[in-house]
């Protein structure tokens, strides 16, 4: 495997661990944002585009959703 792949495969199975705990805290919300953008950066980088520009919107809707999450006050 080659470091472009380990970086994929890091950045997919953070998304899969966060976004099943995000039930937990609001933080793994976050930190399902930070990897999309991940995922998204690996997309550009192994040349398969439309995956990055998804993976940027679901980052970007993932800050909204955590943004929106502590407008009605629950715990960081």
């Amino acid at each position: 495997m080659d470091t472009l792949t380990l970086f994929g495969l890091f950045a997919v199975s953070l998304m899969l661990v966060t976004y099943a705990l995000e039930d937990r805290n609001r933080v793994f919300i976050l930190g399902f944002a930070l990897a999309c953008a991940l995922g998204s950066i690996y997309g550009f980088l192994q040349g398969a585009w439309p995956f990055g520009v998804v993976e940027a919107i679901w980052s970007v809707v993932a800050v909204r959703r955590w943004a929106k999450r502590a407008d009605r006050g629950a715990p960081v």
